[in-house]
């Protein structure tokens, strides 16, 4: 399954590429983006452990980016 989420709040390239690093690291994640000009997070990954990787790329993303967050 592939999805596209909204980031809220300001987030810099090097942060995008820490989150992007770590949620590649998730076992079940199949791609990851994540682009600090459009504000989008595209996640494409296991169907049955989807909603899973999705919750875990939240706790991600608020550890090492805490003034932005995704919009689910």
């Amino acid at each position: 399954m592939r999805k596209v989420f909204k980031i809220d709040g300001d987030i810099c390239a090097n942060c995008a590429g820490k989150i992007v690093a770590a949620v590649e690291k998730l076992p079940g994640v199949n791609s990851v983006s994540c682009n600090a000009i459009t504000y989008k997070f595209t996640l494409d990954a296991d169907d049955a452990s989807f909603d899973d990787l999705v919750q875990q790329s939240v706790k991600i993303f608020a550890d090492i980016e805490p003034d932005a967050e995704l919009v689910l």
